[in-house]
Formats: C-alpha cells, structure tokens, sequence
C-alpha cells in the first residue's frame, strides 16, 4: 500500500492552529503526537481504532492518550492526501461539534486553495 501524503492546514498568515497546539503540549504528548502522524502516513484510510477513528462530516481524529488525558488531532482527506486541521485536549465524552465544525471550515478553505492553506515549516 502506498504511504499517504499528510500535510498540515495553514491560516491565510502561514501559521498553523496544529503546530500552535502542539507546541504548548508536554514534550512526550508532541512527540506521540507525530508518531500517530506517522502511523497516518503509513495507513492512511486504513488506520483505525485505537489510532484513530472517523467522527462525522468526512472529518477524522488521531486519538493519542498520556497519562489519562485525551489528545485529539483532527484531520481529513483530501486527494488521497491527510491533511492535519488542528489540535485539542479532549474534556467530554466526545469531541464537541464545535471542534469538528472549526475542521470542517479550515477543509472548505483548504479545497478553496491548497497552496495557500498548507503550512511550510519556519526556515
């Protein structure tokens, strides 16, 4: 099976609400973090429970746990590729409409100009 491209959203600016989020995390919850991204390459589509699972509205979560807290990375497909929208510390039972409707909207943007809304990473 062929790996699957993951970039990361972008703001119209260049910064990213993922790169922010995870930043603030605890080193050992980042790090997790990019080995479930990694895990996102590899499978793609594939990758399911406990990693990851789908939650509505064509919209995906990797479901990173430390220390019984839950770390929620949401993201969705487009073109074949992963495309990481942001990250949250899961409080509720499930993640909030809310988090999912801000993934939705950063996917209208992304379909609306890829280039734009794809994060390059500070030089």
């Amino acid at each position: 099976m062929p790996k699957t491209k993951v970039l990361i959203f972008a703001e119209k600016n260049g910064s990213s609400p993922f790169i922010q989020w995870v930043k603030k995390q605890p080193q050992k919850v980042q790090n997790k973090c990019y080995v479930f991204i990694e895990r996102l390459t590899e499978f793609g589509y594939g990758l399911r429970r406990p990693q990851a699972d789908y939650l509505k509205d064509d919209i995906y979560e990797l479901r990173v746990n430390r220390q019984g807290i839950n770390y929620r990375v949401l993201y969705f497909f487009c073109e074949e590729k992963a495309i990481i929208s942001h990250g949250i510390v899961k409080q509720m039972s499930k993640v909030p409409d809310k988090e999912i409707n801000i993934a939705v909207k950063n996917k209208m943007k992304f379909l609306a100009n890829p280039g734009k809304h794809t994060y390059k990473e500070e030089q």
